[in-house]
């Protein structure tokens, strides 16, 4: 048995993690643990939820009474493709929420460009294989909500140094982490394209990393989209 806590889309093939480690180490059960979990706080014992997802039930209640406690709190799913999605694209919404501070475009803006992403979300998770129910959970709308707004977000302080008008090279020489948002905005939007699937706001976080597009032309570009109404 395999737990996968990675979360990310691999370049070009659009594989999940779980679907890369089956590929490498077949034969064995995979699981997967994703949600609104800062490893310095949990490494503080400080009260967290995640869940646990696995195709096989049985293997998801295994790993909930091994890891879980009274400060982790598991719930289990077999929603896989939802856990590891929700996990992997808020990365690139975490961006796109830093770049708004960063700015200093204030919070109805931002919880505008929340909102928004979690629709961005779930209708390109949908098209990927995923469940609706499954995004509006710990592993997608709970992350998302994490990631745009803490402070200790690497994904946030990336679009945070972005709005303030430092490069990329110049961002990510100087981290000493990984910033997963990164490479799954390519990953994503490659996906998105291949499915037909409108993602605004992956396209422009996109546009900022890779081709130097200025962060105040992107947001002001997604506030001059035509005018429709309200969908989720």
């Amino acid at each position: 048995m395999f737990l996968s806590c990675t979360k990310g889309i691999e370049h070009l093939t659009g594989m999940r993690m779980s679907q890369i480690l089956g590929k490498v180490c077949p034969g064995h059960r995979i699981a997967v643990l994703s949600g609104p979990n800062l490893a310095v706080e949990i490494a503080q014992n400080l009260p967290t939820a995640t869940v646990i997802g696995c195709d096989d039930a049985n293997c998801a209640v295994s790993l909930q009474c091994i890891l879980g406690s009274s400060r982790f709190r598991i719930y289990t799913s077999q929603d896989v493709v939802s856990i590891e999605l929700g996990g992997a694209l808020k990365n690139v919404f975490a961006v796109a929420a830093g770049i708004s501070d960063g700015l200093k475009l204030g919070n109805n803006s931002k919880a505008a460009l929340v909102t928004r992403s979690l629709a961005e979300l779930v209708r390109l998770g949908i098209a990927m294989g995923g469940n609706a129910t499954g995004f509006y959970g710990l592993s997608g709308a709970g992350d998302l909500i994490l990631t745009c707004y803490s402070e200790r977000s690497r994904n946030h302080a990336v679009g945070e140094r972005l709005g303030r008008g430092e490069a990329v090279a110049q961002i990510t020489e100087s981290m000493k982490t990984v910033a997963e948002g990164i490479p799954t905005a390519r990953s994503a939007r490659e996906c998105a394209r291949r499915l037909n699937i409108a993602t605004p706001i992956i396209d422009e976080v996109y546009a900022v990393l890779y081709e130097q597009k200025k962060p105040t032309v992107a947001l002001e570009e997604l506030l001059r989209r035509e005018q429709k109404p309200e969908q989720l």
